[in-house]
């Protein structure tokens, strides 16, 4: 990529607030909004106290070192914890654009305009929103809060993502999904954006993965992340062509026309495996191609939300 797109792809990226809320915008009106202002079981920062409130949450060990009166502030409850999990593998980059923007994205751009789209309702919800990133390691991991502080943060670590494309590397999702389960202790919407390829493909690792994402009652929504033309449809035309593996690097040349059918096959029979295998384990599964716009998203978080709540 040259030094001119990366440039028009940070300013686009650098309003991702603005951008979300243009995808949001008019998309929907009217959502219930939290009844209950009150204090959580989570502790947030501190305020000074100011003469005539309640002592009811003074700090008093706070206050035995430094001689003044401090309050604790609290995360307010919300009707709805939902926590983001965004693949950041190397195929996640494909294919690759040289002027991202709307109607022009890879796959890991449409993941981070998707989630800044559903953080935008979430915000105005005064709902709790966590993000974990991942691709060869556990990259980065935020629990479920509702300040603005942090909302600004994750869309902070959203911008850097798309700006920095992951080296080659290999990817097991398994690993990963299973040590997200392990942190998430709070029963909370749990959406995952991923084309689900991995270098490392045991299916039924895979699928254990995703069952330990359902413990503590967990509701799932599985995001399937694909190029349905190229990557499903293998609509190359049939020149010679090198065909990379972004994640190992490995190549191979080929007509496209010579293995089109038998490629076919194979994603479809995976497709339909990973399918049934969500349906099993009540996890709900929503293929979403990137050429298209953000309503299936949109309309799964708001069915999702309504029965969670």
């Amino acid at each position: 990529m040259d030094v001119k797109s990366e440039l028009q792809n940070a300013q686009l990226f650098q309003n991702l607030e603005l951008l979300a809320g243009q995808v949001v915008e008019g998309f929907i009106s009217g959502i219930h909004k939290s009844p209950f202002h009150g204090f959580s079981a989570e502790f947030a920062e501190h305020k000074i106290y100011n003469t005539g409130e309640s002592t009811k949450h003074i700090d008093w060990k706070l206050f035995a070192r430094t001689d003044k009166l401090y309050t604790k502030r609290y995360e307010e409850e919300t009707n709805l914890r939902c926590h983001m999990i965004l693949d950041n593998s190397a195929s996640m980059y494909y294919p690759e654009v040289r002027n991202l923007k709307l109607g022009n994205l890879n796959k890991i751009g449409f993941g981070v305009l998707a989630i800044a789209a559903l953080m935008n309702l979430l915000k105005k919800q005064r709902d709790a929103v966590g993000l974990s990133v991942y691709a060869d390691t556990y990259s980065f991991y935020a629990p479920e809060k509702s300040s603005e502080r942090h909302f600004q943060m994750l869309l902070s670590q959203l911008n850097r993502l798309v700006r920095e494309k992951t080296d080659e590397k290999r990817t097991r999702t398994y690993q990963f999904l299973h040590h997200i389960a392990e942190k998430i202790h709070r029963r909370s919407l749990i959406f995952v954006f991923s084309d689900m390829f991995q270098t490392e493909v045991e299916e039924e690792k895979l699928f254990e993965a995703l069952r330990h994402l359902k413990y503590n009652k967990h509701e799932i929504v599985l995001f399937h992340l694909l190029d349905k033309e190229l990557e499903q449809q293998f609509d190359f035309d049939n020149s010679p062509r090198r065909f990379i593996d972004v994640e190992t690097g490995q190549h191979i040349d080929l007509h496209a026309e010579n293995i089109r059918e038998g490629y076919r096959k194979g994603i479809e029979d995976y497709v339909q495996a990973l399918k049934l295998k969500c349906m099993q384990y009540k996890i709900r599964y929503v293929g979403v191609d990137i050429r298209s716009n953000f309503s299936t998203v949109l309309n799964t978080f708001l069915v999702e939300r309504q029965k969670f709540v």
